[in-house]
């Protein structure tokens, strides 16, 4: 990733040039813009590289994306994008003007992957990622997906290795004028995006969070 650790780029902002943020070319409204500059001026962990990205054009009338890795010196340990969606006439799915859609991703031990109990793990890593900052969010949903790959032929001498896929998205209560806390949002799921890479949490001596092992052979950059 190209963004300085802990911090966002400025890069694409999905704000002035409507093809990032705007499928109809028109100025994005107030809470939009407050919604997305919440975004860029959140300060995260320093293990954590953020990025803007070309926003989806067609799941609302205003968009902002960021992708992120969690980076250990030369390591990518885990990756996950977050997508803000803003309609003003509101949605009824959502329930709101606002919507927010992750997905989040890393390699983990076979072993790890193979416990029945991890995708009810890794859905109570969002929803306590959340609540942990005392965030309001509604309807939520998502899909928690194990994949396992084995190498065979010329490829045999290569270790099997396991993924964790997390698909999920929430309405952020809004706040002032319409604006849900954004920031905070950001920082919860960059909570989960360290979880998920097996970093210890952010705040030492809090028993109750329990992380993934560190996998056996991250990606190098």
């Amino acid at each position: 990733m190209a963004a300085a650790q802990g911090r966002l780029s400025d890069g694409a902002d999905g704000m002035d040039d409507p093809k990032e943020g705007d499928r109809h070319g028109t100025t994005p409204p107030p809470p939009f813009r407050a919604a997305v500059e919440a975004l860029r001026a959140a300060r995260l962990r320093p293990q954590v590289e953020v990025e803007a990205v070309r926003p989806p054009q067609r799941l609302a009338p205003f968009a902002y994306a960021l992708e992120a890795t969690v980076v250990d010196g030369e390591q990518d340990l885990a990756d996950g994008r977050l997508v803000l969606l803003h309609d003003p006439a509101g949605h009824d799915a959502w329930r709101g003007t606002f919507r927010l859609v992750t997905l989040v991703r890393s390699e983990l031990e076979p072993e790890m992957a193979a416990d029945p109990l991890l995708p009810d793990v890794c859905w109570s890593w969002l929803t306590g990622a959340l609540q942990a900052r005392g965030l309001s969010y509604g309807e939520p949903s998502g899909t928690v997906t194990r994949a396992s790959s084995h190498y065979f032929g010329g490829l045999g001498s290569r270790p099997a290795a396991s993924q964790i896929e997390i698909r999920a998205s929430w309405t952020p209560r809004e706040g002032l004028g319409g604006v849900p806390d954004t920031a905070a949002h950001l920082t919860s799921w960059c909570d989960l995006l360290a979880q998920v890479a097996g970093l210890p949490p952010a705040a030492p001596g809090d028993a109750s969070v329990v992380t993934l092992p560190q996998r056996r052979d991250p990606q190098s950059r």
